[in-house]
């Protein structure tokens, strides 16, 4: 009898549940999708999106249909939402049903086993790995290595007009390979760098492999890279018995367990990750320094200020810390120019969202950009105005390194370099922009008009 009390109890708990689940899922299927167009078959309206200011393909839908739309972009359907609110739920608070997401000729190109393209325990692991390298602890103590590139690289701009975007691509490049692999990059820099250049120009081709196109041209570069990062751990393993601070460091330490492959995968990863976009943010910062005299007078000096009564004229940690004007210019600069306008991420099932359907498999697009440039987190923001930052924006309204578990887990590395080289830039030179610089160029990231051209001197020194 006892039994049977039982299992007619455990019979009645199951199809409640499968009542649940069926009500659930039926309401869900009759929840409309949110409002939008999807444009045409395929393209959809990913040239609406990438032929201008992506301010105003993100503010006329937001006008027309409310925080929440749909739309085609890049061969994925698409719901863009550009609240805070929304934004921290699918980043953070609901982050289990919105997986990162990236299309498969971009894993094929980076390296499947790279932190970004997964979640879970992989991804927490390499999370923290990656954390670990770049620490405080950790990376103020190549604080004079990046000095000395820091300082190479502004004397071999002396005198000349250079690109700035492609120059500060070489320098934010140089720093990525120290801080992945320490001194052991210096025999295969130059290899590593040609390889490195010949995948980023096919990282956005159609991924058309077959011999010719740019896209077969990175993959065959991609294997070569794989090659050469198999001779540096090689090289360590063989000569090298003291543990290293440094990333290639902390993946290769023997109880993380981390395959040759693994390792090789994510150090492109991180990359391609810890290059454009920083060297994106320089190239903003010089311009709009050069077109607010007086806030490039505050940081200068700041800067200057930072090396009287020293001795040593070497930057230190302690230093760095020193510098909040300059600090409020690159969190300004990363609001204003929203590098990264946003990110993919893909519903893992169907979502119920403020009234509205997200079906499993649409991406996800929580829009930076349109949160930083709302007036309602931001008086004025098409505005440059490091001042605003004197005071804390209103949270999850300033996401410059993404939210949750995935943001950018080497941004103290990225404001440091940032700082060192506007140090010694603002202290010892001055520069000026050459030709009209109204246009905004996204190639995917958003650059000023033709990479920002400029003519770079030396500080007459009293």
């Amino acid at each position: 009898m006892e039994f049977i009390t039982i299992s007619f109890s455990l019979f009645i708990l199951l199809s409640t549940l499968f009542l649940f689940k069926s009500s659930v899922a039926g309401r869900r299927k009759n929840l409309p999708l949110p409002p939008g167009t999807l444009g045409w078959p395929y393209i959809g309206e990913t040239f609406q999106l990438y032929s201008q200011n992506p301010n105003v393909f993100f503010a006329s839908k937001v006008k027309k249909y409310g925080s929440i739309f749909k739309t085609h972009v890049l061969g994925c359907r698409c719901v863009m939402i550009s609240s805070p609110a929304a934004a921290k739920l699918v980043l953070v608070t609901k982050s289990h049903l919105f997986k990162p997401t990236f299309p498969a000729s971009k894993e094929r190109m980076l390296g499947k086993q790279a932190i970004f393209f997964h979640q879970g325990d992989y991804h927490s692991k390499l999370r923290r790995l990656v954390l670990r390298a770049f620490t405080p602890e950790s990376i103020k103590n190549i604080i004079p290595d990046i000095e000395s590139i820091a300082v190479d690289s502004l004397r071999s701009w002396e005198n000349r007009l250079i690109n700035t975007f492609q120059e500060m691509k070489t320098f934010t490049f140089n720093v990525a390979l120290l801080s992945i692999f320490g001194k052991d990059e210096v025999l295969y820099r130059e290899d590593l760098k040609r390889c490195y250049y010949i995948l980023e120009k096919g990282y956005n081709s159609m991924p058309i492999n077959l011999p010719g196109t740019l896209f077969h041209k990175s993959m065959k570069a991609r294997r070569e890279l794989a090659q050469i990062l198999a001779k540096i751990l090689s090289l360590r393993r063989e000569t090298n018995k003291e543990n290293h601070n440094d990333l290639l460091g902390s993946f290769m330490e023997e109880k993380e367990g981390l395959s040759d492959e693994q390792i090789a995968d994510n150090i492109i990863g991180v990359i391609f990750a810890a290059r454009d976009t920083t060297a994106s943010v320089l190239t903003w910062i010089l311009k709009y320094l050069a077109e607010n005299p007086t806030v490039l007078q505050a940081v200068t000096d700041e800067q200057e200020g930072i090396m009287k009564g020293k001795d040593d004229k070497s930057l230190t940690w302690l230093d760095t810390k020193k510098m909040p004007i300059t600090s409020r210019v690159i969190q300004e600069t990363l609001r204003v120019a929203s590098i990264l306008s946003f990110t993919f991420r893909e519903a893992v099932e169907d979502v119920e969202f403020e009234g509205y359907l997200i079906p499993k498999g649409w991406k996800v697009l929580p829009l930076f950009r349109n949160i930083h440039h709302s007036p309602e987190n931001f008086t004025n923001p098409e505005k440059f105005d490091p001042s605003r930052f004197e005071v804390a924006p209103k949270p999850n309204t300033f996401m410059p390194f993404g939210n949750g578990t995935h943001a950018c887990p080497g941004n103290e590395l990225a404001k440091l370099e940032i700082l060192v080289l506007l140090h010694h830039m603002t202290t010892k030179y001055r520069w000026s922009m050459v030709g009209p610089q109204n246009d905004i160029h996204y190639a995917p990231f958003a650059l000023p008009q033709n990479g920002l051209p400029i003519r770079f001197y030396p500080k007459k020194m009293p």
